[in-house]
């Protein structure tokens, strides 16, 4: 398995996670995240959204690098 495989992997997976994730933010109801319990997991509605919040941003943030970066051709 190449670098860029392993690249195209991540950038799947985190496209895949970026998508649920964006499903589970609920900005006024209980959204997606309510069927499996989500807000359950966490002692506070609000750390659940910030935690919401920051992991998307990551997943955000790694899915646009890797797209520049493979768009851009780097690896090859």
């Amino acid at each position: 398995m190449t670098v860029y495989q392993l690249v195209q992997i991540v950038w799947l997976v985190s496209a895949f996670l970026l998508i649920l994730l964006v499903l589970l933010h609920s900005p006024k109801g209980d959204g997606l995240g309510g069927i499996g319990g989500q807000a359950q997991l966490f002692s506070s509605t609000k750390s659940a959204e910030a935690t919401l919040n920051r992991v998307t941003w990551i997943l955000s943030l790694t899915f646009i690098s890797l797209t520049v970066v493979l768009s851009a051709g780097w690896l090859n």
